[in-house]
Order: C-alpha cells, then structure tokens, then sequence
C-alpha cells in the first residue's frame, strides 16, 4: 500500500485561500483526525480543522473528498481550502507532518501516481507541466490541447490499427498450414501501414514548430554598427533596455529581452554591430553575434537607409530586412525591405504586425501542431522508421521480418505514451513539475 501524501498546491506566500491536497489510503482518517468527521464526496463542506495532538484549532475551511478511483490520482484524494495566511499554513502542515502514515509529496508526485494508475499517458503528463509553465495564451492553447489527448487519441488510433495489423500477420505465421488462415497477408497489410504511416509523417512534418512554441522563438536584431539595433529592441520592449548611443561599437556584448509576440513567447536578442576590425572586446562580441545569429529562428536585419545594400545579410537564415533611419531626407531605401524611423514612428505599426506574422508561422500558431518534445519526436520517428522498413518493399519482406517491423513500431508508440521502457524517462519528467501537483 502507497503512503498518504500531501502538499501545498496553491501558490506560496499570503493568499485568500490556500489549498493543501492529499492522496492515499489514509485520506478518510485524515478528515476525520482533523475535522471530525469525512465530507460527502465531491461536496465542498466547511470543517473545523484541529491539531489531532491537542485538539487546538487550526482554522476553519472548506473540505473535499475525492473517492478512488474516481479522482486525479486513482486514489483517494482529498483538499483543505483554508485561509492562505502563513501562520495557519504553517500549523497545517506541521501537524500533518507530525500525523501517522503521511508524509510531504514529492515534486510532481501526485501526477506521477495518476501516471502510474493508467489516468494519465506519458504524453499527457508533459502537457500538464507545459499547462502549469505557460507563459503565453499560445504556449497555454497547445499544452491544453495535447493535456485533453491531442495526441494521446492518434497514438491509440495507431496502435489499435497496427495490433490489428499484426494480428493478420501472426496468425498467418502460426496457422499458415491452416486452409481458412490467409498465408500472404501483404494484400491486406500494405494499405494499413501506408495509412498510419502517412498520418505519423503527416505530423512529423511540422518544421519543429511545436518544440518552437513551447520553448519560444529566438529573433535576433542584427546589422552593421550604429544601424539603430538597441533603440529598436528598446522600443518593441518598450523599456530602455540596452544603451543607446551614437557612437558605433556601443554594444559588444549579447542582450536578452522576454517579451509576448502574437501569443508567441519570444526572445529578442541585441547584439554588437557586424564588421571587421575594432579592438579585441568588440571582436568577441561580433563572434558571440554570429553564433547567436545562427541559432535564431529569425533576423531582423538592419541598415541605415542611407547605407542600404552595403553589408549582406547572413545567408541561410530567416531574415526579414529592414532600413532604419527612415526619416532622413537623403533616405532611399531598398525595394525588398521596410522602412522604419524611430523618430518619426513611421513603419513601426507596419514591423509589429509583421513581426507577429512571422513568428506566429514560425511557431505554428495556426496549425494543428501535435510534438513539443524532441523525446516525442524521436519515438515517432523511430515508428516511421519501422513501418517504412515494412511498407517499402511492397510486400516482399518475409512474413517474419514484416512481424519484426510492427513489433518495433508498436514499441516506439508504446515509448511515446509511457507504456513501456518508461523508467529512465520518469525522473526528469517530474522533476519539473512543483510540489504540489
């Protein structure tokens, strides 16, 4: 039998209300140690909740039960709502440290025991921490959709049609000397894995932008010196956040703004102007500029109007071209690219909207992305793999190895959801979430 745990599960610090949850076989006698009695389940009912040593009282509040295995956990559950002021926090929980077969849970501990009790698959598990970190309405719409079986569901899909798949296939093998058993089953095979195949490839093909969206796009601010790189940052983060000046060569180091784009968590990144020679110190920053430019997701490439096409922007990169200074009289900018004034305003309703345009493409915003995770990625790949393995061939794989290849991508499935080879993956997982959830 599991021990009893309990944890805060509301913020820290003065509250209203806090919320301190418990699941485990000695939830009902909790209740009854601390309020006298167990609630009707499911029915908020206000207790009187005292120190079973003693019998001081804590506090008043409202108490839930939540009957196994009809809870979060599988187990029972239960929920102290009381006033989230410190000192009643503090002798709640020191009391039911002090309390028989009870213990504070771990990090993430009661939605690993509702992992463990089959109401959660691995897939979900990590939706749930990406739905308590999301910083963005973005990020939040994703991580609910996968939390509520986004993926889940396909998964299941896949794996009902390639156990069915594999049943033909080891029927034939064990009963090929059977006249009522088909012996070749490829006839019947081939459709159903190209199907499946080509819905996992379908998903796959997302350009990465779901892992984009939940760990944010990178947009780095670059060009030449003094081509007005930190006055933009400072204005799109609308707070003086690097230095400006009108000396070129000012910035040589790496600057790092958070903002929300679009619902998309974004990171703008200011950085030392690109060109050959200065000193030693500017010589590291534009190093340290061209390696986060090749990282970026985007480039906001910068020249001055009046040196427009002089320096090239990077190759291979996302790059949306700008010419700043825009308010100049000499000004002539180049066809491809906006034109902005930071003292004038001018373009700058035009750059935030694209702006929000490219990175909600990037993060895939609009589309029904399904993966968030390299580890999901890889356990779908890994499937695709085997199911190409099988399909490629058209029909020709001996019916051993056509097993062969189901039985891996049914394992690769099985490693997606949690169902198996899990244990080296339990630990990180986890330990991400907080204590009390």
């Amino acid at each position: 039998m599991s021990d009893t745990i309990f944890a805060l599960s509301s913020g820290q610090g003065r509250a209203g209300v806090a919320v301190v949850r418990l699941s485990g076989p000695a939830v009902r006698e909790t209740f009854r140690s601390f309020g006298g009695r167990i609630p009707p389940e499911r029915r908020a009912t206000l207790l009187s909740l005292r120190d079973p040593d003693g019998g001081d009282l804590i506090d008043k509040g409202l108490c839930l039960y939540f009957q196994g295995p009809r809870s979060f956990t599988g187990e029972d559950m239960g929920e102290f709502q009381v006033h989230g002021g410190r000192a009643v926090l503090a002798r709640l929980l020191d009391a039911l440290t002090n309390s028989k077969g009870l213990r504070p849970a771990e990090a993430g501990e009661f939605t690993k025991r509702a992992f463990l009790a089959g109401k959660r698959d691995l897939v979900e598990v990590e939706a749930l921490a990406d739905v308590i970190s999301a910083e963005t309405r973005g990020q939040l719409k994703l991580a609910q959709r996968l939390a509520s079986g986004g993926l889940s569901d396909r998964v299941g899909r896949w794996r009902k049609e390639l156990v069915s798949t594999m049943s033909l296939v080891e029927a034939a093998i064990d009963f090929s000397d059977e006249a009522d058993v088909t012996t070749d089953p490829s006839v019947d095979v081939a459709p159903r894995v190209r199907r499946v195949l080509g819905e996992i490839e379908e998903v796959l093909d997302d350009g990465g932008r779901g892992e984009r969206l939940r760990e944010g796009v990178t947009v780095a601010i670059a060009g030449p010196p003094n081509a007005g790189k930190s006055t933009l940052l400072n204005l799109l983060a609308r707070r003086e956040a690097a230095i400006v000046s009108p000396f070129a060569g000012t910035t040589r180091d790496v600057i790092e703004v958070h903002l929300d784009i679009g619902d998309v968590p974004v990171t703008l990144v200011d950085m030392a102007g690109l060109r050959e020679g200065g000193d030693v110190i500017e010589a590291i920053g534009v190093t340290r500029a061209q390696e986060r430019i090749a990282k970026s997701d985007l480039v906001l490439w910068l020249e001055p109007v009046t040196e427009s096409g002089k320096a090239p922007p990077p190759s291979g990169a996302n790059i949306l071209r700008l010419n700043t200074k825009a308010d100049l009289a000499c000004a002539s900018s180049t066809s491809d690219a906006l034109s902005i004034s930071a003292v004038t305003g001018a373009g700058l309703t035009e750059l935030h909207d694209c702006l929000i345009s490219h990175v909600r493409e990037l993060a895939g915003m609009d589309e029904s992305v399904l993966i968030t995770r390299a580890r999901q990625r890889t356990a779908l790949r890994n499937c695709a793999e085997a199911l190409e393995g099988l399909s490629s061939q058209n029909g020709a794989v001996a019916i051993e190895l056509q097993a062969e290849h189901l039985r891996g991508a049914l394992r690769a499935l099985g490693r997606l959801v949690g169902s198996v080879d899990v244990e080296e993956v339990l630990g990180e997982i986890f330990a991400s979430f907080c204590i009390g959830k």
